[in-house]
């Protein structure tokens, strides 16, 4: 993300006070000159990366807030919001293959094969808290997608009249070609330019969608979390990932949740752990104590006699269990904690303690050579 030094409205070419329909149509433009399939010059590609990176700021409210205050964005607004166009259109999704479509024509003399038709799957990473796992959310994340065009209803036909065959290809995407060499005569296939290797060509295109009944742009999607959700689980929405060419089949969403770490509960599987400290009489003595857990404090019986290092166990405290019933249990780890500082009352009944125990101070060094003299 810049870092402040970008004019994003300038990139754009609209004025600060513009509307989310006219930040959205400037970006199709823009897109559609810098593209690098349709652009040659040398900088094309930085260039539609950086109006991407303003495309992204500039759609999303919060992002534009903090931008037109303080001049740049917080990096971490961006953490689990999804690829941006960058991502979509480049190296992740097949520039060959994809966006050179969208604008009509194959790019690079990619090798002889039919355009995809079918939107392709999309995915995204989403950060969640363990309360948020333990009990089941619905979360909205924002991904940067092409979407169906409302202008053509998808068709991608600006009066209605649909597709037809291709007349160059017959409907194949591809033309065969001949040249001759010292070896004989060799055929080779190369994808059809007459209708960007999709076999199908629009008579009259859709002024925002190219024909293709598709558009980039940012969409809303609601993601149900189940209860006992493990971290790096995978949650698939079908139909919102690309869209399709001229209404073909969306692809899915797959989402990878992610787990923040908690301040003071470790998770294995469906039970938590926790750590705790208790003071010596508690150890000693055995207590009931409340413990942090995961929704609310917990009641802990401590027995008699309890050791640093043991645990405790109350059970059905942990996380719901995905598969199954019933939940894991929560494990707390005993330590003790010993006083750093005493009053000079609880020095003497710590040392009646214990001489009732037997324990008699260590002997220093002078003590040891006095008895050794007067042995």
């Amino acid at each position: 993300m810049s870092t402040g030094t970008t004019d994003y409205y300038a990139l754009l070419g609209v004025e600060r006070g513009a509307t989310e329909s006219e930040i959205k149509k400037a970006f199709r433009r823009k897109a559609r000159e810098c593209h690098p399939d349709v652009c040659k010059d040398g900088d094309a590609e930085e260039r539609f990366k950086a109006v991407n990176e303003a495309y992204d700021v500039l759609s999303d409210p919060a992002k534009r807030e903090m931008y037109d205050r303080y001049g740049t964005v917080d990096p971490r607004m961006g953490a689990g919001a999804g690829p941006d166009l960058g991502d979509l259109f480049g190296g992740g999704f097949g520039m060959d293959d994809l966006f050179s479509a969208f604008f009509g024509g194959m790019a690079g003399g990619a090798g002889a094969r039919r355009a995809r038709t079918e939107g392709r799957d999309m995915a995204v990473q989403m950060v969640i808290t363990l309360e948020d796992a333990a009990m089941g959310v619905t979360k909205e994340v924002a991904v940067n997608r092409l979407v169906e065009c409302e202008e053509c209803d998808a068709t991608g036909s600006a009066d209605g009249t649909g597709t037809s065959t291709c007349p160059i290809c017959n409907g194949s995407g591809q033309r065969r070609s001949e040249r001759r060499t010292i070896l004989g005569t060799m055929q080779t296939l190369s994808p059809c330019d007459g209708c960007g290797a999709t076999g199908s060509v629009v008579a009259t295109p859709c002024p925002e969608c190219a024909g293709q009944g598709r558009v980039p742009d940012r969409d809303h999607v609601e993601i149900e979390i189940p209860a006992g959700i493990e971290d790096g689980m995978q949650i698939r929405v079908p139909g919102r990932g690309e869209a399709g060419v001229r209404g073909a089949a969306a692809g899915d969403l797959l989402v990878t949740v992610r787990i923040a770490p908690h301040e003071f509960l470790h998770r294995e599987g469906a039970d938590l752990h926790a750590r705790m400290s208790l003071t010596i009489t508690e150890a000693a003595l055995g207590a009931s104590v409340e413990a942090p857990g995961l929704e609310s404090d917990v009641t802990l019986d401590v027995p008699p006699g309890t050791q640093y290092g043991d645990t405790l166990r109350v059970r059905g405290a942990g996380m719901p269990r995905l598969r199954g019933s019933g939940r894991g249990d929560l494990i707390v780890h005993a330590s003790i904690d010993i006083p750093a500082k005493l009053t000079k009352r609880q020095r003497e009944l710590l040392g009646e303690l214990a001489e009732t125990f037997g324990d008699t101070a260590r002997p220093t060094p002078l003590d040891r050579l006095k008895d050794w003299l007067s042995g």
